[in-house]
């Protein structure tokens, strides 16, 4: 699955488009959030609930993948 995802960002991105993900996947499984970072994702919707440390993560992962 996650190079499916990598793939269809890289592609959109590729045409000009940008490329966000709306879910549970970034909320509940933080390596996902991650992931996403990784791959250049342009915008992640969270959980109200897990924002805060979702926000975290991909703050670590943006300095990380700089």
């Amino acid at each position: 699955m996650k190079s499916v995802v990598s793939d269809v960002i890289r592609r959109a991105h590729k045409a000009g488009c940008k490329v966000g993900i709306c879910g549970e996947a970034p909320s509940n499984y933080p390596e996902f959030a991650a992931f996403l970072v990784q791959c250049g994702i342009d915008s992640i919707s969270v959980n109200p609930d897990r924002f805060v440390e979702t926000k975290k993560i991909v703050a670590k992962a943006e300095a990380t993948s700089a």
